[in-house]
């Protein structure tokens, strides 16, 4: 039996295939309205997700839980463990008493969510790299304080590949940019709790379109992580009243070192290409 819903959710796309088709619309549901579960009856799930309430029994039965009431506390502590609001992580980090301390504990911080990140993604990040390698186009986007990932994954890629885009959204122009995803491409989504609209919207496009998901998040049941590809999950643990983006950046950099050694001597000579050029047209203080 699952023990918290990352667990439940891994096991239902495991599973999905084999399961009926009652039992199909029923745990799509579940996945996809996570909130709604938490907080409705069995009756009311049953009625959204067009399916008989005994049916949810014996899914939760089949998924190897005793009856709907425990698969429902899974949802329930989701919900319970959602991200502390920046407001009140500030006000504590103002009335707390360890501020002489506080710039040890961020780079222990730091340190700590590098090393969770690299446990989780050592075998992830080749494998990412090479599905990126194979799309002739590849899509990155990042919004409000992911923004400064996705963008410098961008930058360090397009030294030595021209056909990467940055989805930004300025002056409202999402919709159009999603219009140039297509389904031989490859698009990478930076998110974590509380997940941004655009992200959630950048990773509905890129599947309605066919094209090859990459989703670097700190959750693989994520809006974002759901039906991707490939997920880079990173830690953000932080003393601070913000989330620390420090290992989400390091995914970032291992991507774009994979990718160059990946594209090897040809990438290398673009990158040269590239520094030239910068230097000769006075991108540097000489």
């Amino acid at each position: 039996m699952p023990d918290n819903f990352d667990q439940l959710a891994a096991l239902i796309r495991g599973r999905f295939s084999e399961l009926s088709p009652q039992f199909q619309m029923g745990a799509a549901f579940l996945l996809d309205h996570p909130d709604e579960v938490a907080v409705s009856s069995m009756r009311k799930v049953a009625e959204r997700a067009q399916v008989q309430p005994a049916s949810l029994v014996r899914l939760s039965q089949q998924l190897g839980f005793p009856g709907w009431n425990e698969l429902r506390d899974l949802f329930v502590a989701r919900v319970r463990t959602r991200p502390e609001p920046l407001t009140s992580r500030a006000r504590s980090l103002v009335k707390g008493h360890a501020k002489d301390a506080l710039a040890h504990d961020l780079l222990v911080a730091h340190q700590h969510n590098l090393e969770v990140t690299a446990a989780h993604n050592t075998r992830v990040t080749v494998e990412a790299a090479k599905l990126l390698r194979r799309a002739p186009h590849v899509h990155v986007a990042g919004f409000r304080s992911c923004y400064p990932v996705a963008f410098g994954f961008v930058y360090g890629y397009r030294l030595f590949r021209s056909s990467v885009s940055l989805l930004t959204g300025e002056a409202g122009t999402l919709e159009m940019q999603l219009r140039g995803i297509e389904a031989d491409s490859a698009t990478v989504v930076v998110s974590f709790a509380p997940y941004s609209v655009e992200a959630a919207r950048v990773a509905e496009a890129a599947l309605e379109k066919g094209s090859k998901l990459i989703a670097i998040t700190d959750s693989a049941v994520s809006p974002i992580a759901l039906n991707a590809d490939k997920v880079l999950i990173f830690s953000h643990e932080s003393p601070s009243f913000f989330p620390s983006l420090v290992a989400a950046t390091a995914i970032a950099e291992s991507l774009v070192a994979h990718l160059l050694a990946l594209e090897g001597t040809d990438a290398v000579q673009q990158l040269e290409l590239a520094e030239q050029s910068l230097h000769a047209k006075g991108a540097y203080v000489p």
